[in-house]
């Protein structure tokens, strides 16, 4: 399995919006995770930063550049745009986080 961390910039108030989009999640969507291998995804929010957290586990057959072709990917990003921080093609602004600690 593996597993990575990283965070993305949610923009001030909008941690309500953001949330009813994701438990409203397009199924397309959901099945282009899965069929990524992606296994367990979730997203925390840092209500003093408005900081996004995210844990992604996968079986190994995640393919990123793929992942960021799909064109529901795209359509995600850009429906998404508006409630955070993105770069010019709707793509979220994030920076990967390093696993200092884990208990096995």
């Amino acid at each position: 399995m593996v597993t990575s961390c990283f965070k993305m910039f949610l923009n001030p108030g909008q941690i309500d919006e953001y949330t009813r989009r994701h438990d409203d999640l397009w199924p397309a969507l959901s099945d282009l995770l899965k069929g990524q291998g992606i296994v367990d995804y979730r997203i925390y929010f840092d209500s003093d930063t408005d900081q996004l957290i995210a844990f992604l586990s996968h079986d190994g057959r995640l393919s990123d550049a793929e992942l960021k072709a799909a064109p529901i990917m795209q359509q995600w990003w850009q429906y998404m745009a508006e409630l955070m921080q993105t770069h010019a093609n709707n793509e979220p602004t994030s920076v990967p986080l390093t696993c200092v600690f884990t208990l096995d």
